[in-house]
This record gives C-alpha cells, structure tokens and sequence, in this order.
C-alpha cells in the first residue's frame, strides 16, 4: 500500500509541475485533503483542494504571499516561486491549535478568524465524519458551543447566547432560512438540512443584523453544502461515497450516496440520504420522573391509557426522513462561477412527545393526539460570482432563492368536549430572496456593501373532522392569510491600520412590512379588525476592533446592535399554549432591538496551547413577549368550547443576558491532544408584574472536555459533555409550570438535575477507499433531559458507520 501511495504522489508530482496544480496531504499518512483554502491578497484569489487535495494555481502565479489553510492543521504561508520548486506538494502538520481559520459567515466573504473583532466557530467536515452526529442539530450541539433543546425526537431547537428561535438566524448556502412564521418557542426547521451534505457550519456568536437582517439577535448559524468540483484538466472526474450508519439507542439505519461529476467548465453533484429512527430508550440511572410507564392507545373506539411495557423506551418517538440534493456548477472563465442548488427535505409524521406526557389537574392526559405533520422543505438556489476587479468592486455575488415551507400539527384531546374533534392546522410558505453581495479592497481598506429583498407569502389552513363519523367540524386557522416583506441595505468598512490593529464598523437600514388579512376568522373570534397593516423601518450598527500586539496575541472589542421585525407568527398566530390559556392576534406590534457588548482575548503558547475567554453582554429593549391582553375589553374567551384566559405577543419588556466563553486546546506529543469548552450564560426578563425572571433560552452552564488521539489513519477521543443544575428558585417562570418534564427537588418542586456524559469516538482509514467509524455515547447510561426538553436524552448508544469513497 506505501509503494502504491508514493506511485501515486510521484505522478501526482509530475503532473502538478506541468498543470501548475498544487496536492495538499496529510504530513503523517499522506492523505490527501479535500477542502483545504488557499488565498492570496495580491492578487485576491482563493481555491479549495478538491477529493484528491488538489487545486489549479494558475491564478496565482504572480502571488508572493500564499496562505493554505484547513482547519486541524497548523496553517502555511509560502509562495508560488517555492510551491515550485517543492513541485507543488504540500504536506500539512496536524493540529489542535489554530488561530487563523477561514470563515466567511461573519462577513459574506472569506475572512481570517485573527482579523474578526467577534467569536465564530468552525465545525470541519473531519470533525463531522468523527463525531458523527444524527442530525445537523446533534451536529450543532457536538461542538460543545450550542446547546440544543428537543421536545420531540424529530427536532432540535438551538440556544445561543440566552436566545432561540426566531432571534437566530439559519443561513443555507447563503440564503436565509428563517420564515415570517418562525416563533418564540423552539423550532425543528434545522433537522431539514442533511448532515452528510454539508461541507462547512460556521456559528457567529452575538447580534448579525448588519449583514443578515431581521432576527440575527443571539447569533447565526451558517451551512455550506456540497459544491461541485470541476476537473482540473480535459479528463472528466468521477467521485463521491457512500454511508451506512446505525445507532443502537433509537435502532437508527440511515443510508447516504452522493456522486460528483466534473469537467472543465462543468459540474454536477447528486446527494441522497435516508434515515429511518425507531423510539428512543433513554437511560438507565437518573429520575424516576422521567421514565415512560403509560402510553395512550384508542381501542374499541375508545381512548385507553396503557402500561408501557418498557418504561425506558419513549414511545411514540420514532420517524424518517429523506433528502435530496442536485447542484450544477459552470464555469466558462476565470473570473464567473455560476452554480445553481435544489434541495428537498420530508419528515414522516412524528409525535410531540412533551405533550403526549402532559397531565391535567384531573389526572387524565391533556391529548390523545398531538403529532407534526410532515415536514417539508424545497430551495431552489441560483448564485453568481463574478471576480475581477474595477473600481467599483473586485468581487459580486449574486443569490436568487426560492423556498417552499410546509408544516402542520394535528391534535385530539384525551377527554372533554373535543376528544371526538381531529384537528389540522396546516401551514405553508413560499419565500422568496434576493441579495446582491460586493467586496472591495483598496490597500489598507476594506469594503463590503450589499442589498436584499425578501418576501414571504403565507396560507394557513385548519380542518377537523369528527372521528366518529367523519363528519367535518369548523375551526378556525392558526395564522391569517398574510405576506412579510424585508427590504435592506447595508455597508461594512475595515481599515487594517498595521498587522497589529484594525478596525471594523457597519451600518444597515432595512425596512419591513406586514399585511394580514383575519376575515376568516371573525366567525370563531369578536375581533374588532378585520386586517393588519405594519410598515417600520430598522437602523442597526457595529463598531470593533482588533489588537494583535504579536503573532500569538489577539485581543477584540465589540459593539453591536440586533433587530427583530415581528411577523406573522407575533402578530396573527392563535394558539392554545397551555391548559384553558389561548394566545390571539395583536396587530400593534414594533420591532425589539438587542444591543450587545463583547471582550475577547485569544493567547496561543508556543503553537502547542491555545487559551481563549469570551465575555459579553446584551441588553433586549422593546422585547416582543407573552402577556395577558384582552379582546373588545374581555379578558377571557370560549376557545374549542372552553373558557381561556386571552394572551397576545406584545412589546411590553425587557430582557438582559450576560455570560463567558472559555476554551482551551492543547497540542501535545505522540498524536494526543486536550481539549475543553465552558459556556455560562445568566438571562433576566421582565415580567407583567415588573418582577425579573430568568429567561427561558438562557441554557444552564454547559460545555464539553476530552483528550484526542491521532496517528496514521487512526483518530480517536474521548469525551464528556455536561450540564449545570437549574434550581427551581432559578427555573423561568414559564418553565415552572411545565412540571411533566422536570423533575422533582427535595420539596417537590420542579427543577432541571445536572448532568454529565461520557462518550468514545474513533475513526479508522482501512484504506484509500474504505473507512469504519463508531462509539459509544453516553457509556455510563446515564438518564438524563437536558435543560427545557421534553424528550429525555438517549441512554448508553453504540454507534457504527461504514463508508467507502470512490
């Protein structure tokens, strides 16, 4: 095999010094590495390795300053002349250490780490292809930096910095994610994406809205899927892999398959991935509160609870899910790239589990039914590069984006008047994007400048039929007929004073508006307008810097402002959101404005030990929220034949949240490595009252700790993750009530335990073509909910991948 892996480099030499093309190994197994960065500043270029690490240098043979770059490798900065004259091979050192990775969520464009007066986060696909997580949010929250939320298996609701849901923002190839029905409680939308055919996640901690708009409050969460790679030369390339994977805890089997087509001036890549998930069986050690002992079944037309067999199995948890991903890529010259993305997503049908758990005062269980229709998810995507340089812009892109949005929720009490009544609220969105993205380098300045429109169009429909006969029930429609629209512009400068300092601010204004139309639902409701009409507009800002008094230094100061435009789901969503509480429509509402303060030291030691601290504070003000309201001087309504309590969203408090980040890596002999991540966040908000309590989304201290290992062709590490307590005196209020998924303190009294896991990962390369990856998770099988869930976590889970490349 070394015989044939030194052939293989020798012609791979021979070939590259006569193409001008570069390969990029594995300094310890010769490897090849696929999408390592290569840039130049003069002239402004920049290129990834393809599947065989190779990339076509013919753009920078005038470059005298090269840097090549990959994320678990010690970065390397060169020239085209001494490429050259090592016959265009390069062999990267790994590392756990890195101070300048390359990210481009913070700004659009590629950016080092060291030059950004704010935190990101990397996710690598190697990372990726060892910790092998499930789902793209089991992938967010593996990095130890993001904690994740399930109320149901079928889920994963991200909390960054004391925010969730619609005060993130979901960017996909560029395109934002994020729906004008997004809604404060917490959100499956990133389990549509597919963790195999994504090939970068970047998370931009803190307020976004210069560049990403509305939403961008906690922080962003940026996708880079596949892209498809040309040939380097007149021969076609062929090559993509293949995955099988399964987990014992949920006896998951998901199979993947993508397949890459390259010439010269075009490409072609294909992705398909199908997981089915059986019910989750948690662990063996923890609260007996959580355990599953009854599960609801109708037998002979009648709603009985029965005896779990099983009381650590969850059940109903289980479902599936395929995706599908087709991208063309041309390329008629050096200075266009034009690639066009589909993406298509579908859920089965999959239980709410946390409110199938639910109890009313009487003892009977509040729903007999309560499942998410199938979730869906299309994006069409047509991006356009364009670099060469002028005076108005060395580089633009251009992104079109049209995405389909399909959702639904179908529920039946257990008992009462509506136990007969199967309701469906289903939900559709067609949204719609824009966004033209210029970059600009003049000497020391740097210009970024850029517009976006967005419109979305929403259709909610409600049906309910009685199970007895089939017969059709009226009922009244989650959301009103409505459409949200964006429109902004924005300006980003950075003045690069001295390799030790630069400063970085930027201005947007974004304008945004809503019209809703309630008619139908003045049947079901005495409402007192039959519309809603919202145009506002929005100014927000940012101003750091950057001060590197050496190489290992890097000390960053930032300030920043976030916005939140209400949409359809603050202003027209009607909702029963507990026991005899209904929320209704409230057309006066403005947009919430985040204003955030943050401090970051960076210190690496000698290229082996890498410490860095975080701080931060955000101050919320206007803060969209749930109050009691009153509709036409009534404070309570009949709701599906039931006296409640009315509640609408309204702009009526205040919210703070202030916390760390620390990490540390070090980079020690032998292969091995140590690593560790802490993460405390403390949130106020205010209440009606004037009270203070914590916020809901402000996750307990959490992180991660583990020792790495890697040598040849084998990785390994070992791992906790770990949560704190969250006391009952320290719990929201909100949460409080949610006794069914806390457990109980020494005076009975809900409260979230804290928690610790402890996981193996390895991955072994048999061979150029064949690689087995697997571990245990959760090895002590420990019975554990993380904070605010309603799904406890998976016990003691063996995990098993095998994946071929071709």
């Amino acid at each position: 095999m070394k015989k044939l892996l030194f052939l293989w480099l020798m012609l791979g030499a021979a070939m590259a010094s006569y193409t001008q093309t570069v390969t990029v190994v594995d300094e310890q197994s010769g490897a090849p590495l696929e999408l390592v960065t290569i840039t130049s500043e003069t002239p402004r270029v920049m290129v990834f390795t393809n599947h065989r690490g190779q990339a076509d240098l013919v753009a920078f043979t005038t470059s005298t300053k090269i840097v090549i770059r990959s994320l678990g490798y010690r970065s390397l900065t060169t020239s085209f002349e001494l490429l050259q004259e090592n016959q265009f091979i390069v062999r990267l050192k790994p590392t756990m250490v890195q101070f300048d990775a390359v990210v481009v969520s913070a700004s659009k464009w590629s950016q080092s780490v060291a030059q950004l007066p704010t935190r990101v986060a990397s996710i690598s696909p190697k990372e990726v292809a060892l910790l092998n997580p499930q789902t793209a949010a089991d992938l967010l929250g593996a990095t130890g930096e993001v904690f994740i939320q399930k109320s149901q298996q079928g889920g994963g609701s991200p909390m960054i910095r004391g925010f969730a849901s619609n005060r993130l923002v979901y960017a996909v190839d560029g395109v934002r994610m994020n729906t004008a029905i997004f809604r404060g409680g917490n959100l499956q939308n990133v389990i549509s994406l597919d963790a195999f055919a994504i090939e970068g996640t970047e998370v931009l901690f803190g307020p976004g809205s210069v560049i990403y708009g509305s939403d961008a409050i906690g922080g962003v969460m940026s996708f880079r899927t596949l892209s498809p790679q040309l040939s380097l030369n007149d021969e076609p390339i062929v090559s993509g892999n293949a995955v099988m994977r399964h987990s014992s805890a949920n006896n998951e089997l998901t199979n993947h398959v993508h397949i890459n087509v390259g010439w010269r001036k075009w490409a072609s890549v294909t992705s398909f991935t199908h997981s089915q998930f059986g019910d989750l069986r948690m662990g063996r050690h923890g609260p007996d509160e959580y355990l599953k002992r009854h599960y609801l079944m109708r037998v002979d037309s009648v709603d009985r609870i029965v005896e779990n067999p099983d009381p650590l199995v969850q059940n109903p948890t289980g479902y599936s899910q395929f995706n599908v991903m087709q991208k063309l890529r041309f390329k008629p010259n050096d200075h266009l790239d034009v690639q066009y993305g589909f993406h298509y997503s579908e859920t089965s049908e999959f239980a709410r589990y946390d409110r199938l758990i639910e109890f009313r005062p009487d003892g009977n269980p509040r729903s007999a039914v309560w499942n998410y229709g199938p979730q869906i998810w299309m994006m069409n995507n047509l991006s356009m590069h364009y670099a060469k340089a002028n005076a108005l812009f060395d580089e633009v892109n251009l992104r079109l984006a049209q995405q389909f949005f399909e959702e639904s929720r179908i529920d039946r009490n257990f008992s009462g008047g509506q136990r007969f009544r199967l309701r469906n609220q289903l939900e559709e969105v067609n949204a719609y994007s824009a966004n033209l993205d210029f970059h600009k380098v003049a000497a020391k300045h740097v210009l970024n400048y850029g517009v976006e429109l967005v419109l979305n169009q929403v259709t909610s429909t409600a049906t309910a039929t009685d199970i007895r006969d089939g017969s059709p029930i009226p009922v009244a429609d989650r959301y009103p007929l409505s459409e949200w629209g964006s429109a902004g512009a924005y300006l980003t400068y950075q003045y690069l004073a001295s390799d030790q300092f630069s400063v970085h601010t930027g201005v947007r204004y974004n304008g945004f508006s809503l019209a809703s139309d309630f008619t139908r639902h003045l049947d079901f409701f005495p409402f007192d307008f039959t519309e809603a009409q919202l145009n506002n507009q929005s100014v927000t800002g940012s101003l750091g810097v950057v001060f590197s008094p050496d190489p290992s230094w890097k000390v960053s100061a930032n300030g920043a402002t976030g916005f939140r435009a209400p949409n359809v789901d603050d202003i027209g969503k009607i909702f029963d959101f507990g026991v005899n509480e209904v929320v209704l429509p409230n057309p006066q509402l403005q947009a919430e404005y985040a204003y955030n303060a943050e401090l970051s030291v960076v210190k690496v030691v000698k290229e082996t030990v890498k410490i860095e601290v975080t701080g931060f504070y955000t101050y919320l003000d206007n803060a969209l929220v749930r109050r009691p309201f009153a509709v036409n001087g009534q404070d309570s309504i009949l709701f599906d034949g039931e006296l409640s309590q009315v509640f609408a969203v309204q702009n009526a408090a205040f919210g703070t949240v202030y916390g760390f980040n620390a990490g540390i890596e070090v980079d020690l002999p032998g292969g091995f490595g140590l690593s560790a991540r802490y993460n405390y966040q403390r949130g106020d908000e205010e209440l009606d009252t004037g009270e203070l309590s914590r916020s809901r989304h402000a996750a307990p201290a959490f992180g991660s700790a583990g020792v790495s290992f890697k040598r040849n062709k084998l990785r390994m590490q070992v791992y906790a993750m770990f949560s704190a307590e969250v006391s009952h005196e320290n719990l929201n209020f909100e949460e409080r009530l949610k006794t069914f998924i806390y457990a109980a303190d020494e005076n009975g009294l809900p409260y979230s335990p804290s928690w610790c896991i402890l996981n193996f990962k390895m991955l072994h390369q048999l061979n150029p073509n064949w690689s087995v990856s697997g571990g245990v998770e959760n090895i002590t099988d420990q019975r554990y909910r993380p904070y605010s869930a309603g799904l406890v976590a998976p016990g003691r889970n063996v995990v098993v991948s095998l994946k071929t490349v071709f």
